[in-house]
Order: C-alpha cells, then structure tokens, then sequence
C-alpha cells in the first residue's frame, strides 16, 4: 500500500519494485467524484474522462488514446479509458488503464492501471481480478423517524 489519495477517499497499493517510488507500476482505486449535493449537476463519466485526459496531456508527451469503450461493471454503466504517454518531468513511457464506474448517486469511483508498457502484459489480468470482484455497498434506506434510536452501547458478553 503506497498510501491514500483524495482525502481518504482512495488507496495506491502496487508490489514492491526496484526503482525509485515514482516510477513503480500500481493500481489505484478511489472515489474521485462525490455523489452531487443539492442542484448540483452530476459531471458524469463523460465529464470524468475529459477531466482525466486533460490532465494526461498536460503531464505527458506523445498522448494517444488507445482504448475508450463503453462497459457494465457490478451491473453499473463503466467507461474504460486506455492511454500511452511519456512523462514529462522525468521522460518514463506509461500506459494508464482508467476505468470509472457511475455509483448509484452520481457519485463516480475510479479503478487504474498504471504500469510501463513492457509490464502491462503481466499486470492487465491484476486490473482485471480487481474489477471482477468489485461490488458497490448497497445505498442504505433513509432512516425513519419512527425507529428507535436507543441502542445499546454495551457489546455482548462473551464467555471464556
């Protein structure tokens, strides 16, 4: 685990490799978009791929999209977002893998890929594990007033 991203909201995990950190292949999972408050407009998986790629060619050189599809994950509407690129601060070739997945609330959440394009053979069927196993908690039904609201603190006591 490399750490959290997004206020929390994220973690970077990737194994351990022997180059300096910035460089090392991962995979980052995160809730980039928070469900939208009041009238806010949800930004939607369009807006959240334009985002990503003008961020992507800002930071690198030679930007070319290899991949943008369509896709269903966990029964939620996906797109995937596949990009080469070289970086311009330190001139290492990437390929990042992005996809977002539209949560019940408009709220968007990320799963990426983020490798050397000699490494994306071995790391693409990781991505791929992570993605079938992902499931979104169900939204929680409005508490009603109604329920009683005094439960008890005290854990059950167990016999030794």
């Amino acid at each position: 685990m490399m750490g959290e991203i997004f206020d929390g909201n994220g973690v970077v995990v990737a194994p351990p490799q022997k180059q300096e950190r910035t460089l090392w292949d991962s995979i980052t999972v995160a809730l980039v978009v928070p469900p939208p408050q009041g009238d806010e407009e949800p930004l939607g998986l369009n807006g959240v791929i334009e985002e990503a790629t003008s961020g992507l060619r800002e930071g690198g050189q030679n930007f070319e999209t290899l991949q943008r599809q369509q896709r269903t994950i966990d029964h939620k509407p996906a797109q995937i977002l596949k990009a080469r690129y070289r970086d311009k601060s330190t001139g290492h070739e990437w390929i990042e893998e992005m996809l977002f997945i539209e949560g019940p609330d408009n709220e968007i959440y990320s799963v990426a890929l983020k490798c050397s394009p000699q490494e994306l053979a071995r790391l693409e069927p990781v991505l791929t594990g992570v993605l079938a196993s992902w499931t979104l908690p169900e939204p929680e039904p409005p508490v009603g007033d109604t329920e009683p609201t005094t439960k008890s603190k005290t854990p059950p006591a167990h016999p030794h």
